[in-house]
């Protein structure tokens, strides 16, 4: 548990220096220089991903269950899965109205995967580890809206744009549910 506890700490820290600490993070881009910033973020968050997963792994060999997840929260995680991966495809198709609408996608789409896998799941690692990735995700969610709101951001899409983000975003869902989610996680969500 203590390396999935120091592997959130390393990687959502990470990721919460531009959202919640944007100045001390522009400072230090400014001291260290891009690239060196742009290589210490990798690293940090690599060895973080790293801590989560080994972390994560272990603490399947013994789970500790909190409660048990009903067979309808189950099925209503592929839906909401689905969902997040059009909301992470809009992130980086061009052009599309979801980003225009949203902003921040990305964001959107942690939100609701980890919301579907603390109602799949009811162990303390996923309490762990998906509630760690919701709270993060919306407090980085309300933070970029507001700021992007203050600077006066604003964000077109079209139709083609879209298409090409559900056509994307379903493509790769079903991918990752019919086959890379049981090799790499090792449990088929499928039922």
């Amino acid at each position: 548990m203590a390396l999935l506890i120091a592997g959130l700490f390393l990687f959502l820290g990470m990721h919460f220096t531009g959202i919640l600490a944007h100045g001390w993070r522009q400072t230090m881009v400014s001291k260290t220089g891009p690239g060196s910033w742009k290589l210490l973020y990798s690293v940090v968050s690599l060895t973080g991903l790293i801590l989560i997963i080994i972390g994560y792994g272990a603490t399947r060999a013994e789970p500790d269950f909190l409660w048990a997840a009903p067979v309808w929260a189950r099925h209503l995680a592929m839906p909401l899965t689905l969902l997040a991966f059009i909301l992470l495809a809009a992130t980086y198709v061009p052009g599309n109205r979801i980003k225009a609408r949203l902003g921040h996608p990305m964001l959107a789409a942690v939100k609701i995967w980890a919301l579907a896998h603390l109602l799949a799941n009811g162990t303390v690692a996923d309490l762990l580890l998906f509630g760690s990735f919701l709270v993060w995700a919306i407090v980085g969610f309300a933070v970029l809206r507001r700021r992007d709101r203050q600077q006066g951001v604003t964000r077109t899409g079209t139709a083609k744009g879209d298409i090409l983000t559900v056509g994307a975003g379903i493509a790769a869902w079903a991918v990752f549910a019919m086959i890379l989610h049981a090799a790499l996680i090792g449990v088929s969500p499928l039922p």
